[in-house]
């Protein structure tokens, strides 16, 4: 009897061949939002990453032919087979040949190992299999050009490591499921995977994942590849010690990628819940994500915030620096993209101790639904940012949306800050603390790409800081805008250059007028009071103009 995916199956193939034209196994293609509630199948309109190789046929499918699978019962400490291609020792299974294999029964301590030809082609299809290893992984991909675990339709399947990992051979065993080879997770079926040491699924080149239901509980990453994370589809449930899921090759930076394309994610992570070094894109899916002990553990009054409960506020030192160990850099941000970022569509719930969103270069967001809570930032760019539409909820934070330039063209934003609600950030910014995770102040290249533009959206802030700071020009071409400024000493609208309003609505509850040359700084700090917008010395009270040093 043929098993096979349907549904989702099929619409992803569908968007495979409108937006690529190709099939066969190297076939791939943009299935953006393809699938999920958060979107539908139409192009993203922003690409951090080329899409066109991403998932081949076999990838997405995960069917297979049962009548002429290899089928290895598990039973107890062995299993049996009666194929040439397949070897039993003790509790170790090998497989050596490219073909299909139907796992199921009981292995309580033993290991799958694929050591195939590295042309070979291996499935691993698990139908009501439970595979325990004490000391190793319970499936370990060691030779293949590809190996494909398939959770087969209407079962439930466990792996789990006993707690510890004692070398076998040369390679650095340190996961549930352990591949130097591609490795692609797919079908309908269940998976929990349980690591009390190591990680869940570690992929030492492309780790792709198309569908089914996994819930991991894992000491350190969830889910990790080290050239690639792809995932089409899925339910995950995710408990870490480290990131939830982790893309990172430390040999080739131009690596660890992470690319997601729809799927329902419930992830708690000690760690990043989502971390990519190298190019970061997500184009639909459900995410629920907590990290750290969420923004509850850190307590912000005025500009100095650190853990609840005590410990450094405010900036960071040079003791900080000096005394900071390994264990208190760990990052704890929702989604983090060291490299170029980008969001075009999704439902987002984070509750974060760290940033929310984090990009280490250029992030761009086309559209989504935000509901942000952050310790830190609820979303950091360390380059340009660009916000195309979108609706953000930013109940609690630091500062709001911060980065080194910001383009806002449209979205509904909601936002309470203790600092600023937008800031575009020059030089050394006061936002990141010491004390919690030893975090240094953010850190922008000095420079006039600093810079807020808004050409529209409707803006509701209320913070302690200014409600719209930038470093450089501000322009508002457009957009809505109500700004309430809850401290004294700060503005409604702040900034260092060229004022410029085209056709904004701004009102400022701040006590001063909608007019940025009548914005007061007061408590000596210098407020917009010059029709250029350049930032007034000394301050001045509410609706009064800041004054001005003479020429």
């Amino acid at each position: 009897m043929k098993r096979s995916k349907r549904g989702l199956t099929a619409i992803l193939l569908c968007a495979l061949l409108v937006f690529t034209g190709c099939s066969g196994e190297a076939a791939g293609g943009d299935i953006s939002n393809a699938g999920t509630s958060a979107g539908s199948t139409t192009a993203p309109s922003a690409s951090a990453i080329d899409l066109s190789s991403l998932f081949s046929d076999r990838d997405l499918t995960g069917t297979y032919d049962e009548s002429e699978a290899i089928a290895i019962q598990l039973s107890g400490s062995s299993a049996a087979c009666d194929a040439d291609s397949v070897s039993i020792e003790g509790g170790t299974v090998t497989i050596t040949a490219e073909g299909v294999y139907l796992l199921s029964g009981a292995l309580t301590d033993g290991q799958i190992v694929v050591n195939a030809a590295d042309t070979d082609k291996v499935q691993l299809v698990l139908s009501g299999a439970d595979i325990t290893s004490a000391t190793s992984a319970a499936i370990y991909a060691l030779e293949a050009n590809k190996v494909f675990v398939t959770l087969a339709e209407g079962t439930e399947n466990a792996l789990s490591n006993g707690g510890e990992y004692i070398a076998i051979d040369d390679n650095n065993i340190d996961a549930v499921i352990f591949a130097k080879t591609d490795l692609t997770l797919n079908g309908s079926g269940s998976l929990t995977i349980s690591a009390p040491a190591g990680h869940g699924v570690v992929s030492k080149d492309d780790l792709v994942i198309t569908g089914g239901s996994y819930t991991i509980d894992a000491a350190s990453h969830g889910l990790d590849g080290k050239d690639s994370v792809a995932i089409a589809d899925g339910s995950f449930a995710i408990t870490s010690g480290k990131d939830g899921i982790h893309a990172e090759n430390s040999d080739d930076l131009t690596l660890g990628t992470l690319y997601i394309a729809g799927g329902s994610f419930a992830i708690t992570a000690q760690g990043d819940a989502v971390s990519a070094q190298g190019a970061l894109q997500i184009d639909g899916g459900d995410f629920d994500l907590y990290t750290g002990g969420g923004s509850a553990s850190v307590e912000m009054a005025g500009d100095d915030f650190g853990p609840m409960g005590g410990g450094q506020g405010g900036g960071w030192t040079e003791q900080a620096a000096d005394t900071q160990t390994e264990e208190d850099s760990v990052s704890q941000k929702g989604i983090k993209g060291e490299s170029a970022f980008v969001i075009n569509g999704g439902i987002f719930v984070i509750d974060s101790a760290d940033d929310c969103l984090h990009a280490g270069d250029a992030m761009t967001i086309a559209d989504g639904t935000f509901t942000l809570s952050s310790g830190d930032d609820a979303v950091h760019c360390d380059d340009a940012l660009t916000i195309e539409s979108g609706t953000f909820t930013i109940s609690y934070c630091y500062e709001g949306i911060e980065g080194l330039s910001i383009t806002i063209e449209d979205g509904v934003f909601d936002i309470t800050s203790n600092d600023d609600g937008l800031n575009a950030a020059g030089g050394a910014d006061s936002s990141g603390f010491g004390g919690f995770g030893g975090r240094q102040q953010d850190q922008f290249s000095a420079s006039s790409d600093t810079f807020i533009t808004i050409n529209g959206g409707a803006f509701t802030i209320v913070s302690s800081g200014d409600c719209v700071d930038s470093n450089g020009a501000l322009t508002i071409n457009g957009g809505t805008l109500d700004l309430t400024c809850s401290s004294s000493g700060n503005t409604a609208l702040d900034c260092d250059g060229t004022y410029t309003n085209n056709g904004g609505d701004v009102t400022a509850n701040d006590g001063s007028e909608n007019n940025p040359g009548q914005m007061g700084g007061g408590g000596g700090r210098g407020g917009m009071g010059t029709p250029d917008g350049a930032r007034g010395q000394g301050g001045a009270a509410p609706g009064e103009p800041a004054r001005v040093p003479d020429a």
